[in-house]
């Protein structure tokens, strides 16, 4: 509400202007009363008057969307706290999440009290000012918290995806996995309309199976180039990565291996390894495992994420695989690792995981078999039948200490390594590793914060596949413009309930899930009828032919435009006064003015060249800094970062000029 005032030129009226006065004052009182709902809860300001047409009864579902969204320039607070204008306090939202304690792990938000307003499938608005909606969720006393995203899974089944909601979960990613033809894999689970979202890696074992090689055997040179070749066609088709599952399939070594990562550092996408050993049993340890992966990443440049670490790669040798990870990172590599929150694993017996020595590689026997979703513990006997049949077993063969250690690695993050299958048929992980971790590693054992917990679960794993999956870009954060992926629990209930003979029991304490800003599920439920998940793939720009230039002071170079922006080679900056240094381990160059200009040589990107975002950074001396864009070996800065440092900016035609403040 917009207020005047008006100066009367006639002196003589002066009562007049006493009786304006009381009554813009009174105004004034109502409108903060109602504006900023001074004495009210949020779920009472639903039922006011203002707001009686569009409410409705909690539980119900949203009626639909409203095309409005807030200003864009609505101003917000450093951690994410949006203060609206009087416009947007006024506006009614689609669903707003009222009065619950917030946490964005990408701003290291943490605060009670805040209100979330969602329109369209988006959050439009994260503010501690009273909001309407036309369905209000009083989040009193509960966390709202970005949807989980699980990106080592497996595909979006019918059975499992609602076990995935139940558990907080409104990304489901096959990265341990997936399919060997993304182009028929995306375009099924799209006319299947799961609930939640849904992506995959290219599954090298699947794509290898086509040469009919048993799972000793090394491929030829011949069949290494195909698959090579039609891994690169699955990136193109929205392949979100690679996926490797050593263990399993032995056979495939080096050879096979190292093609594939420089196809994926050319792609600018990680490659997932189920690592070749899972014990500290000569020969093959969990050391050679892990110096194995870390030795790829050397050889290729691409970034590695290393499946559950805490059940391979790890077990029996946690604080010595965790430092060799650690200090590959602080050598420069871009490496990750996740775990399921339990110390016991689960796969089929008939895998080579259960080649001959299994029982004194992972220190059991057969009484520390259970057969998935049974009670029942096997013996010599019982165990041969089931190899034959192929059986899905659960192994009590983790260190309870190594699940804790792990989870305390900070480029640890979460993953379950599981979806529920026909017949219920699968590890308790399907159903309840979120909740799970919260439940019992956050507030009972106090292992890690709830914070911590919340980025392992949500942004981390956005960050580790967003680089070239737009989508994921908008995942994983509660701030204004960011999907409304949403989860709200209550932290003092939340808790996995599945277990090896029953893992399809969903989790306890998820009180609200939201996908795509509609309720999936709440207190009546899932909702089954909700099914808007959306694909995430990977999306590849390639430089066009021609392109405009820029003329800066005395020289003339390319320019590339990527999304709608211009950008030029870093390089130039050098003949204009600055020095560029790069750190290879933060991944940064450092853009120092005063230095002698000269002649630099800046090449024309070729038409076809991949544009990509490697998360590369240019820091400038006011402690600012950009991202760069990459094209081959070559990176670029976009022209808005040089106009706010200096420089004036000019368009001529479809060309631009740079020239000195």
């Amino acid at each position: 509400m917009t207020y005047s005032r008006h100066n009367s030129r006639n002196r003589k009226i002066f009562p007049l202007v006493i009786v304006i006065a009381i009554v813009l004052i009174a105004g004034g009182i109502w409108a903060a009363t109602t504006l900023f709902g001074e004495g009210s809860s949020d779920r009472e300001s639903s039922s006011s008057p203002s707001a009686e047409s569009t409410a409705t009864v909690e539980g119900s579902q949203s009626p639909g969307n409203d095309p409005q969204s807030p200003n864009p320039a609505t101003p917000a607070e450093e951690n994410g706290i949006d203060r609206p204008t009087a416009s947007e306090l006024g506006k009614t939202y689609d669903v707003v999440i009222s009065n619950g304690r917030v946490i964005n792990p990408e701003t290291k938000l943490d605060q009670e009290g805040l209100n979330v307003a969602v329109q369209g499938g988006q959050i439009v608005l994260v503010t501690d000012q009273q909001l309407k909606g036309k369905r209000v969720i009083d989040a009193t006393g509960l966390v709202v918290a970005p949807g989980f995203i699980d990106n080592l899974s497996y595909d979006p089944n019918p059975i499992g995806v609602w076990n995935k909601i139940a558990d907080g979960v409104t990304s489901n990613i096959a990265m341990h996995g997936g399919t060997a033809s993304p182009e028929k894999w995306y375009p099924y689970y799209e006319r299947n309309m799961p609930p939640v979202h849904f992506g995959a890696s290219f599954f090298y074992t699947q794509a290898r199976n086509q040469f009919k090689l048993s799972r000793y055997d090394t491929a030829k040179p011949a069949q290494t180039q195909t698959l090579v070749d039609q891994a690169e066609k699955a990136l193109n088709n929205g392949a979100l990565g690679i996926s490797f599952s050593l263990e399993y399939v032995p056979g495939v070594n080096d050879k096979e291996i190292l093609p594939l990562m420089k196809l994926a550092n050319e792609y600018n996408v990680p490659v997932y390894f189920h690592a070749r050993y899972s014990d500290m049993e000569e020969p093959g340890t969990n050391i050679d495992a892990i110096n194995e992966l870390l030795g790829y990443a050397r050889a290729s440049g691409a970034a590695v994420h290393i499946d559950h670490i805490n059940s391979t790669g790890g077990t029996f040798s946690m604080t010595q695989s965790l430092k060799m990870v650690s200090d590959a990172i602080a050598e420069g590599l871009d490496i990750t690792s996740c775990i399921y929150p339990y110390d016991y694993w689960g796969t089929y017996l008939n895998s080579a995981r259960f080649d001959e020595g299994w029982q004194e590689r992972f220190r059991i026997t057969y009484k520390d078999l259970q057969i998935a979703g049974t009670t029942e513990r096997l013996t010599a006997e019982s165990f041969r039948k089931y190899q034959q049949q192929g059986k899905l077993a659960v192994a009590y063969a983790i260190p309870k200490q190594d699940v804790i250690d792990s989870l305390k690695a900070p480029y640890v993050m979460i993953g379950s390594d599981a979806i529920l299958e026909p017949g219920f048929n699968n590890h308790p992980r399907a159903s309840g590793t979120f909740a799970r971790t919260v439940g019992l590693y956050v507030r009972e054992q106090q292992v890690i914060s709830l914070s911590d917990a919340i980025a392992k679960m949500s942004l981390m794993p956005a960050q580790r596949l967003e680089k070239q999956a737009p989508a994921l870009q908008k995942k994983g954060r509660i701030a204004k413009g960011m999907d409304a992926d949403i989860v709200v629990f209550d932290y003092d209930k939340i808790s996995d309930k599945s277990t090896v003979e029953k893992p399809e029991i969903v989790s306890a304490g998820i009180e609200y899930v939201l996908v795509n800003g509609q309720v999936a599920l709440d207190e009546e439920g899932i909702h089954k009828d909700i099914r808007v998940g959306q694909p995430i793939k990977s999306e590849f720009l390639r430089v066009k032919a021609g392109g405009s230039s820029l003329t800066w002071e005395d020289s003339e170079v390319p320019l590339l435009e990527y999304r709608n922006a211009n950008y030029v080679d870093l390089e130039a900056l050098k003949a204009h006064g600055y020095a560029v240094n790069w750190d290879k381990v933060t991944r940064q160059a450092t853009a120092t003015s005063g230095a002698n200009g000269g002649k630099v040589d800046v090449p024309k990107p070729q038409q076809g060249e991949l544009m990509l975002e490697r998360g590369y950074k240019l820091a400038w001396e006011d402690g600012s800094s950009t991202k760069l864009l990459s094209v081959g070996n070559r990176n670029y800065v976009p022209l808005s970062a040089l106009k706010s440092h200096g420089w004036n900016l000019t368009k001529e035609g479809s060309n631009y000029k740079l020239s000195a403040a």
